[in-house]
């Protein structure tokens, strides 16, 4: 039965991917793109002309929410924003009284994979299965209408759902797909490739920018020569590199020429004692220490300074770092609904174990890393907004994008800002910001209607009503339905 389903399961890929490429291989396509019935199933609304009245906006651009307005969708785009619009007879109105329309999210750190329940408890080794089914639908159903996977386990598969989300064989949102992570020696994950030397990693830079990736990530046993090549070779190109880093600290990469920094202060060793060149350093003494900073001190303040005049990006994942914290990441429904037992089981498990921890410096880590998010964007710096969900999981496609949004606004920044972070900022750094991440006309209608009002109560952001891509409204229940039950495995 196994081998039938696996076979099953190859032949559909391969008429999707067959079909996918003949898609892309058409010279124009419409702005609203044609579905697969399978996937129009999850559409509740494909008409080309639709009105939304008496909506609130919040669009994008950090200023204030806009009450009592119209937003006119023709073709898959955004023709009219305001409070006085001419609503043609053939239009179809959705009435938006109570709710609010806000851009797509832009998820900057959204993998397509996550942790696999550990058939040994005891094992260390790490593995984590492409969410190949679920996360699509999850993200969209979040709201999430554009990711960056910002690193990948399985490449191949990663740009192959983008080639059938964009040819409407599968939901999904709008996928940049980062290559393999640039990894060196000392892997903590089998699925990852060592990189041997500053060649290896241009070579592979260079396979995969041919093979369609968009962006690289270096990885956390890099070497300075290997980050180095893997600049040259994706700047040359006109590609970014961002990083999860440990054996080397942010100054000196910004220094190399890297992009993008993920994660902040979490994961910067620069600050602990004896740090050798090239080397990863115990990382519980480095976060003990790192607690002990403050974001006023002249260590942060100068590596803030740094950053910015570089112009480098951070990427903030709040959602995943919090789950450390002992007691902190709230218990959601929706989360557990959405695991597979075995991996909720695991979580709950885990969980409790964090919240018994004693003299944890976690505490402290995650408030000096949202007051160095606050103080780095005060600066003038350029901050993203992912969810990361990896860790020991509970952190999962939508659900976490909505919840980086929440902390925030805990870390001090206004819910339109942090609304603005979480779409235009990751649009604008990408390149799309002309086509996504903000409610303007003329722009792609990838927008998210959701019931209260996020810019009084940033928690609204989870009553999701309805997702926009490219102007064609999806049902988040129904694509929430067919996901549960099944993170953790597919």
């Amino acid at each position: 039965m196994h081998g039938l389903s696996m076979d099953r399961s190859r032949t559909v890929l391969a008429v999707a991917l067959l079909l996918a490429g003949l898609a892309l291989a058409t010279p124009s396509r419409a702005a609203m793109p044609t579905l697969a019935p399978q996937v129009q199933a999850y559409v509740a609304h494909a008409q080309p002309l639709l009105a939304i009245t008496h909506v609130r906006v919040i669009d994008g651009h950090g200023t204030g929410a806009r009450e009592n307005q119209t937003v006119l969708l023709r073709d898959g785009r955004i023709a009219a924003v305001g409070r006085h619009v001419d609503v043609p007879k053939d239009a179809t109105v959705i009435d938006g009284s109570g709710q609010t329309l806000m851009p797509g999210l832009v998820g900057m750190h959204d993998h397509m994979f996550y942790p696999a329940p550990r058939v040994n408890p005891a094992s260390k080794e790490l593995l984590a299965p492409e969410q190949a089914s679920s996360f699509p639908k999850l993200y969209l159903a979040g709201g999430v209408t554009t990711i960056r996977t910002t690193g990948s386990v399985e490449p191949y598969t990663d740009l192959a759902l983008k080639k059938a989300i964009d040819a409407g064989l599968i939901p999904g949102p709008k996928m940049h797909t980062t290559g393999p992570y640039l990894e060196g020696k000392g892997s903590l994950m089998p699925q990852m490739h060592e990189l041997v030397d500053a060649d290896d990693a241009r070579n592979t830079v260079n396979y995969w920018m041919d093979e369609g990736a968009t962006s690289f990530k270096a990885y956390m046993h890099i070497t300075r020569a290997e980050l180095s090549a893997a600049i040259a070779a994706a700047h040359a190109r006109g590609i970014k590199v961002t990083g999860h880093l440990c054996s080397i600290g942010f100054t000196e990469a910004a220094d190399l020429g890297i992009d993008n920094l993920e994660h902040g202060l979490f994961v910067d060793t620069e600050f602990s004692a004896g740090k050798q060149p090239d080397v990863c350093p115990d990382t519980k003494a480095a976060s003990a220490h790192l607690a002990t900073l403050k974001v006023d001190g002249s260590e942060i303040r100068q590596l803030i300074r740094h950053l910015v005049a570089k112009q480098v990006a951070v990427t903030s994942t709040l959602p995943v770092f919090e789950t450390f914290v002992p007691g902190r990441a709230p218990l959601d429904a929706r989360v557990l609904d959405a695991m597979l037992p075995q991996a909720r089981e695991e979580y709950l498990k885990t969980r409790e174990h964090v919240a018994a921890m004693k003299d944890s410096p976690w505490p402290k880590l995650f408030q000096l890393e949202m007051a160095f998010e606050h103080a780095f964007v005060k600066a003038g710096g350029t901050l993203l907004a992912g969810l990361d969900p990896t860790g020991y999981g509970g952190v999962i496609a939508g659900y976490g994008d909505q919840r980086e949004v929440e902390l925030l606004v805990e870390a001090g920044f206004a819910p339109v800002q942090a609304i603005q972070i979480a779409t235009l900022n990751g649009a604008r750094f990408m390149g799309v910001d002309k086509e996504i991440g903000s409610i303007d006309v003329g722009k792609t209608a990838d927008l998210v209607l959701v019931k209260g009002n996020p810019a009084d109560n940033i928690k609204d952001i989870e009553n999701v009503v309805l997702v926009f891509k490219d102007g064609l409204g999806y049902d988040p229940a129904k694509l929430v339905e067919a996901a549960n039950g099944t993170v953790g495995l597919r």
